[in-house]
């Protein structure tokens, strides 16, 4: 594990003092809450006529190839990827500005949740069915927030219903039950065919195709905004105002303890406002919205969750206090053939995430959005923001929050799945991976043991997209194979920390897409095998930090800082004028590309410091990659040296396999 403490030693004095200067100026900056430009399209002008120049050849064929994996087998292929394969430059603009859009839409307020659901679909090529929005009461008398509680619930239950119509009763029950199986076998790879695998391949597609090909998403999607109108933060005030002085029931629900102020039966399930005490909620399929006042409360069971295929509606809403959530397995603000939305106001909370819990979604969508507090969320696999065929999305709007999981989570998407953290401030810990051991142990620490420095785990999250890839050549058997969705990772603000393990932070694996965007902040970048841009096998993936001072480093051994394998297209930008630390001494990259793909590195500018004994514009089998540090006096450091010679300060180095090194 990687520390500060290594990054100063490293950098060494001089820079120490830069480093803590420049911290008080970023948060000065950060406290406008600017959004930064765009850069893919503009350093595409400034590095294009290099690349035509050096490496033409070898690009040419790099993009021939690329489109002609388009054609390979592959369920449901995300056009985003599509495009990214054909047209690198195209489509990494487009996943930029679809992710700045995510940001700026997230930074608006949640008034405009409805809004960004409707942009994180549009990176799936998913439309919504717009729909009319119920009137906010302008009142306050308690009966018209019944009214409009009620209302939303109605048209919410009427949109499920029509995205529901054309599938069977066996159909639904199906989508409901297999999301559980789902997500406890969700593998990225088959290796091994035999009758288990089949059957578990085979309801796998089924589980997609029912959702691509006869439920009606947009309306499901619709369902989900109407909900969102719930998260308005002046009725939200309003609401608390109104209910505040009420007396309580004599008796709470069976499974609540504490005061409860008020329980409406709806054709859609049970209201339920909760009072300003600390409650305990044990839920399950009865409550359909709960809205608690306040209290450190404790949440139990299936929260903002379905309990079955018959009531897909699941709002909980906290006003305040130190809460802890205790969830299920897909029990918290979970989409399982419905729509899952939690909305915490304030407070330091604690959301405790079984596997496929906490802003998921699997044949539905999912939102957790947390608007104040420093939280902590602990999770198992496919959790925060994580998707299989839906949208899962967690927004945290401030505090200093921690966020950690075994792996496939913190912005996954799976097959159909667009999955997404946007965190808007605060100085947060990402960490993902530690749990599952990787396939290359069996080649790279073969009797390897956990602990030993040399063995790798899996993470596949932090802004990760991943299909689930079947490793053979018989053409009946690959016909089984799912295409990757969009995996999505934004911070918007604050010094930020992340440490990953294998495929994380901008990475893509099997026609899956990964987006990891940081817009401020001094950060600290810690992965392992293909992070930092890096991806394999027909996968698109992009990587910028914005502004700071940042260190990226690697626990290894090879693949960091836009490394692209087999048919592949990734892009890593570090922007801005900061100077910048890379300790790869364990690993490799930088623009590193292998097996017709196409890769590159750019540095924007500042006084940089390199550590880095492989790759920096490293190519082989028909690839193209590129290393380009466009300004600044930098520091190389035990660098590779090779037949082309050392990397260093106004240098272009061209190796005839396709790389290309460049310091302005």
């Amino acid at each position: 594990m990687v520390t500060c403490s290594l990054f100063l030693t490293v950098v060494g004095c001089g820079l120490e003092k830069a480093y803590q200067a420049d911290s008080s100026r970023n948060q000065a900056a950060s406290s406008a809450q600017v959004m930064p430009q765009t850069v893919v399209a503009k350093l595409q002008q400034q590095v294009r006529g290099d690349l035509e120049q050096h490496v033409p050849t070898q690009q040419a064929s790099a993009l021939k190839a690329l489109s002609e994996s388009t054609a390979l087998t592959a369920r449901f292929k995300n056009p985003l990827v599509v495009q990214g394969l054909t047209d690198p430059w195209t489509g990494l603009t487009a996943l930029e500005q679809q992710g700045s859009r995510l940001a700026e839409v997230a930074r608006s307020g949640l008034q405009n949740l409805p809004t960004l659901i409707e942009r994180l679909e549009a990176g799936m090529d998913r439309r919504v069915e717009t729909p009319k929005p119920v009137p906010v009461p302008t009142g306050g008398a308690e009966e018209d927030h019944v009214a409009f509680i009620t209302a939303v619930l109605e048209q919410a239950h009427q949109l499920r219903e029509k995205a529901l119509q054309t599938l069977s009763a066996d159909d639904r029950r199906f989508l409901f039950d297999h999301a559980e199986t789902l997500v406890d076998t969700f593998v990225p790879q088959i290796s091994g065919w035999n009758e288990q695998t089949r059957q578990q391949a085979t309801a796998d597609l089924r589980f997609c195709q029912l959702v691509a090909e006869q439920l009606d998403y947009g309306a499901l999607a619709a369902a989900a905004q109407v909900l969102a109108g719930l998260a308005d933060e002046s009725w939200l005030a309003s609401v608390e105002n109104a209910f505040h002085d009420r007396r309580a029931l004599p008796a709470p629900p069976a499974g609540i303890i504490g005061e409860v102020l008020l329980t409406r039966e709806t054709p859609s399930g049970l209201v339920v406002i909760g009072g300003s005490g600390p409650n305990v909620y044990d839920l399950d399929q009865r409550v359909a919205i709960l809205i608690d006042l306040g209290g450190d409360d404790t949440y139990r069971g299936r929260i903002a969750a379905a309990a079955d295929a018959e009531h897909g509606i699941s709002v909980v809403i906290d006003l305040g206090g130190q809460d802890t959530y205790h969830a299920a397995a897909l029990g918290l603000a979970t989409g399982r053939l419905g729509v899952g939305l939690l909305v915490d106001r304030a407070g330091d909370d604690l959301y405790e995430l079984a596997q496929g819990a906490g802003g998921t979604g699997f044949a539905g969508l999912g939102i957790l959005v947390d608007m104040a507090g420093n939280d902590r969320y602990v999770g198992a696999k496919l959790t925060q923001g994580a998707a299989i065929a839906g949208a899962g999305l967690l927004v945290d709007r401030a505090g200093d929050d921690t966020l950690t999981s075994f792996g496939y989570a913190v912005g996954f998407g799976g097959p159909l799945g667009v999955g997404a953290v946007i965190d808007l401030a605060g100085n947060d810990r990402y960490q993902c991976g530690e749990q599952y051991p990787s396939v290359y142990n069996a080649t790279d620490a073969p009797g390897g043991k956990p602990g030993d420095s040399l063995f790798q785990y899996d993470c596949f999250g932090i802004g990760t997209g991943s299909g689930k890839r079947i490793f053979s050549k018989d053409p009946e058997q690959q016909s089984y194979g799912l295409a990757g969705g969009w995996g999505v990772m934004i911070d918007l603000d604050g010094h930020d920390r992340y440490r990953s393990a294998n495929f994380a932070q901008g990475s893509g694996y099997f026609f899956g897409a990964g987006l990891k965007l940081d817009l401020a902040g001094n950060d600290e970048h810690a992965a392992a095998r293909y992070g930092h841009a890096a991806g394999a096998h027909h996968s698109v993936g992009l990587f910028i930090d914005y502004g700071g001072q940042d260190f990226y480093t690697s626990t290894g051994p090879v693949y960091n800082g836009g490394a692209a394998w087999d048919r592949s297209v990734m892009l890593c930008i570090d922007a801005g004028e900061g100077d910048d630390l890379y300790d790869l001494r364990r690993s490799g990259g930088l623009g590193r590309a292998d097996h017709h793909s196409w890769s590159l590195f750019i540095e924007e500018g500042g006084r940089d410091r390199y550590l880095v004994p492989n790759g920096m514009g490293k190519a082989g089998n028909n690839s193209m990659a590129g290393f380009f540090d466009l300004a600044g006096e930098d520091d190389y450091v035990a660098i590779l040296r090779d037949s082309l010679g050392g990397r260093g300060n106004g240098q272009i180095l061209v190796d005839q396999t396709g790389g290309l090194f460049l310091d302005r």
